[in-house]
């Protein structure tokens, strides 16, 4: 059965999809795609349905990743079958701490990345930054998958 590895943020239109497309580009990259999955999902429900935003898209493709999505709400059984719940800032580890995950791993995607200079990834759907974010993403992103790895054993 595939480690299942959710990221989290507001609306799932802009970080928790980028984190997503990037983790799930790495898995390939690294020929796990059969034991890790990822997917993506928002606290709220402002987007739901809508594809990622346009600058999240760009990014991905600026970097080679194929990437389809709808945004979604994070679910009571989102949070009961994630092995690992990623949240993008405070505001959403706090929201999945407040769901009660049973034995999932959480925390902040940059704690997998503590040489980065900031300790959460900021929302570019108000300031455009998709550059910064996606920087921020991919360190995340690698040292998520390294962490997996070592703590599963692949």
């Amino acid at each position: 059965m595939a480690i299942k590895v959710m990221f989290v943020c507001s609306g799932n239109i802009c970080r928790s999809p980028m984190a997503e497309g990037v983790f799930r580009h790495l898995v390939r990259e690294a020929g796990l795609g059969d034991k890790i999955s990822a997917d993506s999902t928002g606290t709220g429900g402002w987007h739901v349905g809508e594809s990622p935003h346009p600058g999240t898209r760009r990014m991905l493709e600026r970097h080679g990743i194929q990437y389809h999505h709808r945004a979604r709400q994070l679910t009571q059984q989102d949070v009961r079958s994630a092995d690992y719940l990623i949240a993008m800032d405070s505001s959403h580890l706090a929201h999945i701490r407040r769901m009660r995950p049973d034995g999932a791993e959480v925390g902040l995607l940059l704690d997998y990345a503590p040489e980065m200079y900031v300790e959460e990834v900021p929302d570019p759907y108000y300031d455009g930054n998709f550059e910064e974010v996606y920087e921020l993403v991919e360190a995340g992103a690698r040292g998520l998958l390294q962490h997996i790895r070592q703590k599963e054993g692949l």
